[in-house]
């Protein structure tokens, strides 16, 4: 089931897993990134339904869309087993489905908690309630795993890592980045910023913080422009009149890890981009209150610093003039996980599925 750009990414080594496994893979994709195309990801060996239900401004109405357009689909014949990834409406739309008509479901990246409803809203409330209802739990952490346990989640919990790490770190070879020396040389920022919950008044104050570094000699800001318009016009009308800072248009998955592998030090809400940060040795700051991903910041990978533009500046000056400090959060790290999350997942699968299946002799449908 896909429906976002992320999805895309974590899903593919997990596809290509289960297909070098004997499985027969089916691929939904939902629409609710307008232009996600199978082949742009290296999915089009995939046999592929489009759902053509682009994201809503109300996330719990295209939840609502996907799922009926599902649950028609499988009336007479659904897959042996659907697999959602995250939390989105997609999934959640996916998850919903799956349930009405009778389907094993499997969650990748389950048991990622924030705690916080708001913090981020609505996508805390949609993972707690597909991990509620699914049979295969993936957790890419021992954390994530506790959080499942704890809530008493019934279905069967497996710790097998981030396939976003599959995905584009630990099995690509990247390059190194090369040493730099504040304040003899260039500063490199690069800067993500979409989440829903940062809208408004939290775009604004990264918007000052930003606008007042620049401020700062050497310093090189880029930011990476969001697909969404509503955000990424924003940010340009904020950022756009100043010529210190670059507006980049989105990136290929590709081209934002050599982005950061070129950075000196990241900014970002994304939760991709502090899943990456530490396994490419980039420290990060998060431009979030809270964070379902605690493993970077216990391992000193990253900070939580929100977007107060006080506390974004002072540490932005702290990291950049610390050698000592910055050198540690640049150590490469491997919180979550090895780069073998996709096989492990495919595995505990369709060992899943023999066991309740193994009186069929057809192909395996997932």
């Amino acid at each position: 089931m896909i429906g976002t750009r992320p999805e895309a990414i974590k899903l593919v080594p997990v596809a290509h897993s289960l297909a070098r496994a004997g499985a027969a893979v089916h691929l939904y994709f939902t629409g609710q990134h307008p232009g996600l195309e199978p082949a742009a990801h290296g999915l089009d060996a995939f046999p592929c339904t489009p759902l053509q239900q682009p994201g809503l401004p109300d996330p719990h109405e295209h939840v609502d869309r996907v799922a009926n357009g599902l649950a028609r689909i499988w009336k007479f014949r659904g897959p042996d087993m659907v697999m959602v990834q995250g939390d989105t409406s997609s999934a959640l739309g996916g998850a919903r489905a799956a349930v009405a008509s009778g389907i094993p479901l499997a969650h990748v990246e389950a048991g990622l908690r924030s705690f916080d409803s708001r913090q981020p809203w609505p996508e805390e409330d949609f993972r707690i309630e597909i991990d509620r209802v699914s049979d295969l739990l993936f957790a890419p952490t021992s954390t994530s795993a506790s959080n499942l346990i704890s809530e008493r989640c019934q279905g069967q919990v497996h710790i097998t890592g981030n396939t976003g790490i599959d995905a584009g770190v630990a099995d690509r070879g990247l390059p190194g980045k090369a040493p730099r020396h504040w304040p003899a040389g260039r500063f490199n920022i690069l800067v993500t910023c979409h989440r829903r919950e940062n809208w408004g008044v939290g775009f604004a104050a990264v918007s000052a913080a930003l606008v007042e570094l620049t401020r700062r000699p050497r310093i090189r800001i880029d930011v990476v422009l969001h697909p969404n318009p509503r955000v990424s016009e924003a940010m340009f009308e904020q950022l756009g009149h100043n010529a210190s800072i670059r507006l980049l248009p989105p990136l290929s998955h590709a081209a934002m890890l050599e982005a950061m592998l070129r950075s000196d030090l990241i900014l970002s809400d994304s939760g991709g981009v502090q899943e990456e940060a530490p396994t490419l040795g980039v420290p990060l700051l998060v431009l979030r209150d809270k964070t379902e991903r605690p493993e970077g910041v216990e391992q000193g990978a990253m900070r939580l610093v929100g977007t107060d533009s006080r506390r974004i500046i002072a540490s932005v000056d702290e990291i950049a003039g610390d050698r000592k400090l910055r050198a540690n959060m640049s150590q490469q790290r491997f919180p979550f996980g090895d780069g073998q999350a996709a096989p492990r997942i495919a595995a505990a699968a369709l060992q899943w599925l023999d066991r309740e299946y193994r009186d069929r002799s057809e192909p395996r449908r997932a």
